[in-house]
């Protein structure tokens, strides 16, 4: 299990990070190393999760109206050791191993003071443009979503947390119980931890759609009760509580709607196209309800436990682990069908 030790101060003035220059361009460089505000604390980084928007935003430049217009520090899962905190956060914390939730909402307007923080109209992302995110040395976080990390979760587990918190809060937005049966359309790293996510709150039916067999093989290593292949395998018909689309995919979205039982409930977490055709007859007649997910909120504490309790083994989907230098080829290998996660160390030097 990987372990980590507090840098020792002083801390640097400069830090090596990995900016996305232009279009499929990443340069790493010297950036100055940011500094706390009065409530943060600076995280020198062990571990970053290399997630699909990440890739997205260095094919496209942009995810959905976000949109790189400068030089852009990419990266959000995140994990690492508080080397330095904001003067209203205790000294003690430095040297905590933490797990940090990507978000700065404003903490003011309606939604934060409502506890739905994640659709915050000035929340700050890392990693969302103009936001610097974490394929980086270091990265400031507020203190409070900077979550401390037993010895029984690795550097890479944590990192993990993140993925993993959207899968629990699809679980959630389903109504996920025990006896629930659910299923999860698409099987990459949300897929496959939305599955886990689903068993660990007591599904006992876990279904998983996949076209490759690869993937649909992971399914069943990590939650999964039983897969589909959904090019040449009949699909179900009002049999299941929940679907939970992790695949983007307008047929699949179709057909998970069409699985659903009287009175269920779809969570739509992929995203691909921006319209689909949706049966209004099926919906009428089943009452169905859908609903889209964004982000997470209050979800870290239970990831957390998840994977320190080993109810979700996060280091069985790491695929790899490369440096800064190395990232333009993790992004390249990212889409390959034996690939679920990549991590990024930033102490790493060299390809």
């Amino acid at each position: 299990m990987n372990r980590t030790t507090p840098p020792t101060p002083p801390l640097p003035t400069t830090m090596r990070a990995a900016f996305l220059d232009g279009a499929r361009t990443i340069v790493v460089r010297d950036t100055p190393v940011p500094t706390p505000g009065e409530f943060d604390v600076l995280v020198a980084l062990t571990a970053v999760g290399l997630c699909g928007s990440d890739v997205h935003f260095y094919d496209h430049g942009r995810v959905g109206d976000l949109v790189v217009e400068g030089p852009l520090i990419l990266g959000h899962e995140a994990t690492g050791v508080i080397a330095a905190v904001g003067s209203a956060v205790p000294r003690e914390r430095v040297g905590q191993r933490v797990a940090v939730e990507p978000q700065r909402p404003c903490r003011r307007c309606q939604y934060c003071r409502t506890g739905r923080y994640n659709l915050c109209p000035d929340m700050e992302f890392p990693s969302a443009p103009p936001v610097d995110g974490a394929f980086a040395q270091y990265l400031v976080a507020p203190a409070d979503f900077a979550h401390p990390v037993p010895e029984e979760v690795s550097d890479a587990a944590a990192a993990l947390v993140e993925p993993l918190s959207v899968g629990i809060a699809a679980v959630r937005k389903a109504a996920v119980v025990p006896g629930s049966s659910v299923l999860v359309a698409g099987a990459g790293p949300i897929g496959i931890l939305t599955a886990a996510a689903a068993r660990a709150f007591g599904a006992t039916e876990v279904i998983v759609s996949d076209p490759l067999p690869a993937r649909r093989e992971m399914a069943l290593a990590n939650g999964a009760t039983a897969v589909l292949d959904p090019v040449s395998d009949v699909p179900l018909d009002g049999v299941v509580t929940a679907f939970i689309d992790a695949s983007g995919n307008a047929r699949a979205i179709d057909a998970g709607l069409r699985a659903l039982a009287p009175d269920g409930r779809a969570v739509l977490v992929g995203m691909g196209t921006d319209r689909i055709d949706v049966d209004l007859f099926l919906l009428q007649s089943r009452e169905l309800t859908i609903e889209g997910l964004f982000r997470y909120v209050d979800t870290w504490p239970t990831a957390i436990k998840l994977a320190a309790s080993g109810a979700v083994d996060l280091d069985a989907l790491v695929s790899g682990t490369f440096g800064l230098d190395d990232l333009p080829r993790a992004i390249a290998r990212n889409g390959d069908a034996d690939v679920m996660k990549f991590l990024i160390d930033p102490r790493r030097t060299g390809a």
